[in-house]
């Protein structure tokens, strides 16, 4: 009976270890570390601010400035600046006419950019690979990609912080913001940097269709269960690491897509959480943090 739970027991640390007994499975956890703690820091003012929807027609609108990025040669930081350019101009230009309006602008806009994009990623002409950009390869990070991926992780980490308290002021009350010190204008267009920032970070592992489930899951499900901006990202963080370590064992013992089994894990971890705690109200469960930003010091 011993030698029978022993044998157990080794070959339980034996599944544990043994995927990151590999080079590429070693870089896919860091890659998700980065991930995690990108994701944390920026995913939680996502659902703060409620622009999830924002973020996923950001990520789409940049696809084809990645791509002909990719083709050209490009540094990426580049293609997916000109992608957002383009959107941002077209959006305003088709928002002007009433007879279409700003929301039906984003829509037909968001979903021409990323079928443009999406053409020119399935063309023959297009290398190899280069659908990547589309469903990610996590397995396929590089030592070169984690440095870059860490050098913008801590760059959207030092802003967060510098502008914590404005973006804490302004997601509380827009109306009073600009009395306690905050910019709505700058907060609103360093969400969008940002974002724009992260998803570099993330389009690598997870992939452009993907890349929204490492920013609003975690940060989501951390906001059932958490009453403070600082723990809700902490939390946030966790989770996405958590959600991502499973997603990449399965991926390794069932041979699934590791994009789309860490973002299949991120969806099980909320419902599962969801089921367990209930909805809590977005205003309360952060009502405690805001007020103690807003009192004097």
């Amino acid at each position: 009976m011993l030698l029978f739970a022993d044998e157990a027991s080794s070959s339980i640390w034996r599944l544990l270890f043994e995927p990151w007994t590999h080079g590429i499975m070693q870089r896919a956890l860091a890659e998700v570390a980065l991930l995690g703690l990108v994701g944390g820091a920026l995913g939680c003012w996502i659902v703060l601010y409620e622009l999830s929807y924002s973020a996923e027609s950001l990520a789409h609108a940049m696809f084809p400035g990645l791509v002909v990025a990719a083709l050209w040669g490009l540094p990426l930081m580049l293609g997916a600046g000109l992608g957002v350019t383009i959107a941002a101009v077209t959006i305003a230009l088709f928002g002007r006419i009433p007879e279409i309006g700003r929301d039906t602008s984003v829509s037909v806009v968001i979903s021409a950019l990323f079928g443009l994009g999406v053409v020119l990623a399935f063309s023959p002409a297009s290398p190899p690979r280069l659908q990547e950009l589309l469903f990610g390869d996590i397995l396929g990070v590089s030592t070169v990609d984690l440095v870059r991926g860490a050098s913008i992780t801590v760059l959207v980490l030092a802003v967060s912080v510098l502008l914590h308290r404005q973006l804490l002021v302004v997601g509380f009350d827009r109306t009073t913001a600009r009395s306690l010190g905050a910019s709505p204008t700058l907060v609103d267009v360093t969400l969008l940097v940002l974002v724009a920032l992260t998803t570099i970070v993330a389009v690598q592992g997870l992939g452009n269709l993907l890349v929204v489930a490492v920013l609003v899951g975690p940060s989501a499900t951390a906001r059932l269960t958490t009453r403070r901006i600082s723990s809700m990202m902490a939390l946030a963080a966790f989770l996405a690491f958590v959600a991502g370590t499973l997603g990449l064992y399965l991926s390794y013992y069932a041979g699934t897509a590791a994009g789309a089994s860490i973002a299949g894990a991120t969806v099980v971890l909320y419902l599962l959480v969801f089921i367990a705690q209930g909805a809590t109200s977005p205003n309360e469960s952060l009502s405690k943090d805001v007020l103690q930003t807003r009192s004097p010091k």
